[in-house]
């Protein structure tokens, strides 16, 4: 399994041992563009916006994607856009109008919340969150479009203006990697469910729209896929009119335990903490299948409000998981991201 270039024994012990106090990761290798540079991310979501540039709008206007037929109107329509086969149909000279290409405008939510300061690989879930935008950042990026950011910590969001160009990207980034760290047990009104729903009012705008988060709630036990998360109803109205992509972190030793004897297990957003046997197999093997059924029900609950879902873990490259995923993403998304009946694409 590959590791992350920038993981030492020393930084692992470190995220563990202590809270972070800063940015596990530098700017320069969020992500290396010249690996990124064939790549591009699929949008299939229809647009609306002012400026024009490479992406399928939702209203007539100068563009190279095909719209509805009309009736020819003398000195006001092009003759080269004659449609001859509806003429031929009707015996009345009818046009062929196209949808105006427009720029795409991308929203990420960066959960900086305190359980997404843990990290064993040398890396907190938190930077490698910031890595995704970035690397979605520099694969969405064509003419005319623009990047914004919101940073959710407990006590309310931080909004990141959305800019074009590479510049305003990486001073984007920046800022998140700036972004002080959130002590362990902090309380705030400010939750995943509040944070995506506050995005979905506050750009109105369609477009891409990117949830970075673990994706755990405090206080919730429950294992069954059919009971859905808190978050999963707010996920669902974000994707009604934006094309969604969730990108959930996790580390290696949250889902495969590790034999270290006993240990004291603590909720960083709760009161909860138990002491538990590590070298015990039997409780091991228990955490391990409850972890595994946690994971599950929060892909079934990503999949099921109609948004693309990618896994990124600290201790593997997230540049090659990406990489994976948007090649497969081509294949499946035009019917994952199909909006509901009545909704315009």
């Amino acid at each position: 399994m590959a590791q992350p270039a920038f993981a030492s024994p020393a930084a692992a012990v470190s995220s563990v041992v202590t809270e972070p106090s800063g940015a596990t990761i530098p700017l320069s290798r969020l992500a290396p563009e010249a690996a990124l540079r064939r790549l591009e991310l699929t949008i299939v979501r229809r647009l609306e916006g002012f400026l024009q540039g490479d992406h399928l709008g939702l209203l007539p206007g100068p563009g190279s994607d095909s719209s509805d037929a009309r009736v020819y109107n003398p000195g006001q329509d092009d003759v080269r856009r004659m449609d001859w086969a509806v003429t031929a149909r009707t015996t009345i000279p009818h046009v062929r109008d196209t949808v105006a290409d427009r720029e795409l405008e991308v929203w990420a939510l960066l959960d900086a919340t305190p359980s997404m300061n843990w990290g064993t690989g040398g890396v907190t879930k938190r930077d490698l969150g910031i890595a995704a935008i970035a690397t979605v950042g520099f694969l969405s990026q064509q003419m005319g479009d623009r990047f914004g950011g919101l940073i959710m910590r407990p006590a309310g969001l931080r909004r990141l203006p959305a800019r074009s160009g590479r510049t305003a990207l990486y001073g984007l980034l920046r800022s998140m990697l700036a972004e002080p760290i959130v002590p362990d047990g902090t309380k705030g009104p400010m939750d995943l469910p509040q944070g995506v729903a506050q995005m979905a009012r506050s750009q109105r705008r369609r477009g891409l729209r990117v949830v970075v988060s673990d994706f755990l709630t405090p206080g919730d036990a429950e294992l069954d896929p059919a009971h859905a998360p808190a978050w999963e109803r707010s996920l669902r109205r974000l994707a009604v009119r934006n094309q969604v992509i969730c990108v959930e972190t996790v580390d290696r030793h949250e889902i495969d335990f590790p034999d270290v004897g006993e240990i004291l297990i603590r909720d960083p957003e709760s009161d909860f903490e138990r002491y538990v046997n590590t070298s015990d197999e039997a409780a091991r093997l228990r955490m391990n299948a409850a972890s595994a059924a946690q994971r599950e029900r929060i892909r079934i609950a990503i999949r099921r409000s109609g948004c693309g879902h990618i896994q990124l873990r600290t201790d593997r490259d997230w540049v090659q998981d990406i990489a994976r995923f948007v090649l497969a993403y081509r294949r499946v998304a035009g019917r994952l991201h199909a909006p509901p009946r009545g909704v315009s694409r």
